[in-house]
């Protein structure tokens, strides 16, 4: 067999695999894809405690510990079901408004245009996606507030940061449920490929070419991270089977791009980050600002 040949067969493994727990009243019995995905998980997770407690780097191990938190977070509401992937997209949206609303100093009425809109497109891609295609007419409702008000000397910015925060936060976290039942193995993805462009940045610094900055942005996004998130995600996605070009990019460059955006609405409100309730990470918008541009892309192009 050629090498082509060994990773292709590798590629199309079944990864399905069975969890039978009897405990009492608790029943599970599973066969599939999630539960690979949830030792996958398991696994790196202890890996990376190991390297942390040999490290002994408080800041370490205070990151693996919110990452401990949020896998079962995260992983737990996708692998019930639709509705509660919904749920969970709607959570999450929520709190990045808050977040983001405190970022671009929006007023109450924006804000709770925001607020409503970030569990309105949730619902509506779990009951009835086909609502979703309203999104360029939601964004031109969002200068209701301004219209309203009459706010001639600041409308126009308001209606800008409520269009921009409709679009790239709420319409944005509602293709969880669009990918599902993907949405696990996205959200994986894109973690693993944000490690794999850290590791990329620092372990190519010795090269002039890689110290390059893509943007002002971020004089810490560089063209060695970039190189390390499109082999990180090309890893990352062959060991979970689901590869293709536009997933790739999606998962490689448009999580890069997701970062940036939020480094350049953090510049202006000049804070380092969105939050502060993460302990190792800042706000949820530091953890998930990728996550905005990959599901989208992930639908549009996976």
């Amino acid at each position: 067999m050629t090498p082509i040949d060994h990773y292709l067969w590798f590629l199309h493994l079944d990864r399905r695999m069975p969890l039978n727990i009897d405990l009492g009243p608790l029943h599970v019995h599973v066969y599939s894809r999630a539960v690979f995905l949830m030792w996958v998980t398991v696994a790196i997770l202890a890996v990376a405690g190991i390297a942390v407690l040999i490290s002994r780097k408080p800041e370490l191990v205070q990151k693996w510990r919110t990452w401990a938190l949020i896998a079962p977070a995260v992983g737990i509401p996708v692998w019930i079901g639709l509705g509660t992937t919904a749920a969970l997209a709607a959570v999450l949206a929520v709190v990045a408004v808050i977040e983001y609303a405190r970022l671009v100093k929006l007023g109450r009425a924006d804000t709770y245009v925001l607020l409503a809109l970030a569990v309105a497109y949730p619902l509506a891609a779990w009951l009835r996606p086909s609502l979703l295609q309203f999104a360029p007419l939601v964004v031109l409702l969002c200068a209701l507030p301004s219209v309203l008000d009459g706010d001639v000397e600041n409308g126009a910015k308001r209606t800008a940061f409520t269009a921009f925060g409709s679009i790239w936060i709420c319409w944005a976290l509602s293709h969880l449920v669009m990918v599902y039942p993907d949405a696990y193995l996205l959200c994986f993805a894109v973690a693993a490929t944000d490690v794999a462009a850290w590791c990329g940045g620092k372990g190519l610094r010795r090269m002039r070419w890689a110290r390059r900055a893509v943007s002002p942005l971020s004089p810490n996004k560089t063209i060695g991270g970039v190189v390390g998130a499109v082999v990180g995600a090309f890893l990352i996605l062959t060991l979970l089977g689901t590869i293709s070009v536009g997933l790739l990019i999606a998962v490689s460059i448009g999580g890069l791009f997701g970062d940036l955006l939020e480094s350049m609405l953090k510049r202006q409100a000049q804070v380092k980050d969105a939050g502060d309730w993460l302990p190792g990470f800042g706000g949820l918008l530091d953890r998930i600002d990728s996550l905005l541009v990959v599901l989208p892309l992930a639908y549009f192009l996976g």
